[in-house]
């Protein structure tokens, strides 16, 4: 391998940019065709086929896209969106990336390549390591790998030296494996991709509600009078949200959509499962639009409060009295807050709050959910913690139609949560490990993400192992991490398809290939399932049974367990191999550590799924004392400098989370380009930018400067002051030391920019 090192940015190069106007509506027609195009043109006819018509059914497999629950009843037999559709095709691929390929591809060249070009070379293969100095991965056997692995984890000073980062796709068995294997191996560094993205809504919700998680199930959507839908974008990240919300419409329910961009699925649903949705017809589903500026949500949300306090009958005492503490220290707070000052911060108008407010106090239920942008602030928990504050005071906790709602991303980020993938578990849960397994587990937080990151730059981390994901394109301040990564020992990535964080290496480098959701898993002949939790709490089995893209490939609870196996051995008298082959010990396993997994086995055979307890949905607070709490948080929104922009990342709706798909965004009117900036028109024009004029993006915090070149300037409808722009393309962008306040979650929806016009590439 040369000296210099390779490229952790995606190519600086445009592609061909055609604009048209953004659309209005989402799914209908277009939907379906782009989703048969995607998974007949990847996978064939048959094969593509087969797996669609497995997607999210009983006794067939989770979709490996977003979160969002399946009905409890009857299923569509198409019970998928159009990027569940992608997420399969990628997967179902026929393209393969084999032996042959690595020998002809070094990771140099490899790293001149855009993401998509990456995403579309096709399935791993084979298991592949890269020596010490060398420019190209090669083959290596299993046992080889699990053998090298054990070799750098035992000859660190301390097991603190290693980094064991999880993705939301890994199944609840994998994970429990995982922080299993990671805490007999001696320590609690477990960051995982929630600390990115959702970590501000569990620390939010753990200290006022007493669990981290939602507190709704989908058929409270569907009897809701009133939803508020923030900072999400529901028509590309999580398609199937909008049948709900079309249910809801239907059923006579209102929705508030507050969000900077008015992005198509929150506008309108044709439902491509009906003949009026097939040819255009759609549900309007905003009832109103709050175009709150970037950041703005926390003084949108207080407004409410201002108002709901002036109109007392419509406050729930009896509730207030009963289950929650801290509401006259909130009422004198919210009072005591001028209409000036919320109205400037959010760039929202008194009248527009108020009608909000009516509607959601009209009614006798409400639900509020939100994604990533509300999560990724500076006072991302404050404000989720005023969602809290509005719904206890109304008394929508613990009944039908009401609730809190955080929509996850990935499809078992949650699950992953609940098995113990986090930096700092409670010690109720580390002392039924030192029962079960007879040791004494590490007691010290561990890293989460941003610690993970700043711990390997440093050189105090040595060894990194990813159980899925794509981690140098999903972290904040790409070229810091990339160092970061660089600085390993020995970096090690279970995957399917390849991706950025393979060419970005310690050392050394594995990477692992594993089975994908819709391929059978039998390791000893015998065909084994998995299980996930959905955003809602339900428990469910997913089995594949299309054949692997290649003999070579294992799941991911085998890939574990043989890690494990060779790192470990006997310590804590865990069967590994048994394990390895037999899934349904790892759930009777599961069923001894975690509370709610009582009879585990029995309860998901035949595919059946079951909910898991939520205190705060049966208004038990005893976690937290017996009370759920108000909380009192100083008016705040990030205001940019002069001359300067707030700049939010986003997708695009060709992509999930950070794989491409492709180079369109249909609903926004972009088309065969990735490299974009979305201005307001007088911005623009005050800073003498043209439509489609190449720019450079700089962001500035505490006296550094970051630069990310090459992107055209597009007028769109967004607020004043803000800008808008795809990741991982902009993650370059965001300081490693900008976080939210508690969670420590990269402020990726709140970066002060400047922008100036393209510079020649040196």
């Amino acid at each position: 391998m040369s000296k210099k090192r390779p490229n952790p940015l995606t190519p600086e190069e445009l592609t061909g940019i055609k604009v048209s106007s953004p659309k209005k509506q989402a799914a209908g027609f277009p939907a379906v065709s782009h989703s048969l195009r995607h998974v007949f043109g990847q996978s064939g006819i048959v094969r593509g086929t087969k797996a669609l018509l497995k997607l999210n059914q009983k006794n067939g497999f989770d979709c490996p896209s977003c979160a969002w629950p399946d009905p409890d009843d009857e299923r569509a037999f198409t019970e998928f969106c159009e990027n569940g559709a992608k997420a399969v095709a990628a997967e179902t691929t026929r393209s393969k990336v084999d032996p042959e390929f690595f020998a002809k591809h070094t990771i140099g060249e490899l790293s001149g390549k855009s993401d998509y070009w990456l995403e579309g070379q096709g399935r791993l293969t084979h298991p592949m390591y890269l020596k010490k100095g060398a420019a190209n991965y090669e083959p290596i056997e299993w046992e080889d790998a699990f053998a090298l692995i054990a070799k750098n984890l035992k000859s660190l000073d301390s097991p603190d030296q290693a980094i064991f980062y999880t993705s939301g796709r890994a199944s609840n068995e994998a994970a429990f494996l995982y922080q299993l294997f990671v805490r007999l191996y001696g320590t609690n560094n477990l960051p995982d991709c929630s600390n990115m993205c959702h970590e501000s809504s569990g620390s939010a919700l753990g200290p006022t509600i007493g669990i981290g998680k939602g507190t709704v199930t989908l058929e409270d959507f569907y009897e809701s009078d009133a939803i508020f839908v923030l900072g999400q974008n529901p028509g590309t990240n999580h398609p199937r949200m909008l049948s709900a919300l079309q249910t809801c419409k239907r059923n006579g329910g209102k929705i508030v959509s507050v969000n900077p961009l008015k992005e198509a699925g929150l506008l309108g649903f044709a439902h491509p499962q009906e003949i009026s949705g097939l040819m255009g017809k759609a549900t309007e589903l905003t009832d109103q639009f709050v175009q709150v500026r970037i950041n703005g949500d926390q003084a949108y949300l207080k407004g409410l409060g201002k108002v709901i306090l002036e109109n007392p009958d419509r406050i729930d005492r009896r509730f207030i009295e009963e289950h929650t503490e801290g509401f006259e220290e909130y009422r004198k707070a919210t009072e005591s807050l001028e209409w000036d000052a919320i109205t400037s911060l959010c760039g929202i108008t008194e009248e527009e709050i108020r009608k909000s407010a009516e509607i959601l106090i009209a009614g006798k239920s409400a639900i509020f959910c939100w994604a990533m942008g509300l999560t990724q602030h500076e006072n991302a928990v404050a404000t989720i913690q005023e969602i809290v504050n509005l719904q206890l005071m109304l008394g929508n906790l613990g009944k039908t139609g009401a609730g809190l709602c955080p929509v996850r991303g990935h499809s078992n980020v949650q699950g992953d949560r609940t098995m113990g993938i986090y930096e700092k578990m409670p010690d109720s849960f580390l002392d039924r490990l030192a029962e079960e397994y007879e040791f004494e587990p590490p007691r010290e937080d561990g890293f989460d993400t941003v610690d993970a990151i700043k711990a390997m730059h440093a050189e105090k981390g040595k060894t990194f192992i990813a159980l899925g994901g794509n981690f140098i394109s999903a972290s904040p301040d790409t070229n810091y991490a990339a160092k970061a990564l660089q600085n390993c020992s020995l970096t090690v990535q279970i995957s399917t398809k390849l991706n950025r964080s393979h060419l970005i290496t310690g050392e050394e480098a594995l990477v692992l290939p594993c089975l994908g959701r819709s391929e059978k898993d039998q390791p000893k002949g015998e065909a084994q399932f998995i299980t996930m939790e959905n955003s809602m709490g339900i428990v469910h089995p997913s089995q594949g049974s299309l054949t692997p893209a290649s003999d070579k490939l294992r799941g991911e609870p085998a890939i574990v367990a043989g890690m494990a196996q060779a790192t470990l051995g006997k310590k804590g008298k865990v069967p590994w191999k048994e394990m390895e082959k037999e899934y349904g010990i790892i759930r009777d396993h599961i069923e001894k550590i975690i509370p709610g997994f009582e009879n585990f086995n029995q309860r998901v055979a035949g595919g059946e799924e079951f909910y898991l307890p939520n205190n705060a949905r049966e208004l038990d607070f005893s976690e937290i004392g017996g009370k759920a709490k108000f909380t009192v948080h100083g008016l705040s929104a990030k205001e940019a400098g002069e001359k300067r922009l707030l700049l939010m990342t986003i997708r695009s709706h060709d992509q999930y989370n950070t794989t491409i798909y492709g180079l369109d965004d249909r609903y926004r009117g972009v088309k065969n380009e990735r490299r974009v900036v979305f201005l307001n028109e007088e911005d623009m024009r005050e800073l003498g930018i043209e439509k489609e004029q190449p720019v450079d993006l700089t962001s500035h915090f505490r006296g550094e400067k970051r630069v990310a070149p090459l992107f055209l300037a597009l007028p769109y409808d967004i607020p004043r002051g803000s800008a808008a722009a795809y990741f991982p393309e902009t993650n370059v962008l965001v300081p490693i030391d900008s976080t939210a306040e508690i969670s420590q979650t990269p402020t990726s929806k709140a970066i002060e920019i400047t922008i100036s016009p393209a510079q020649p590439a040196s």
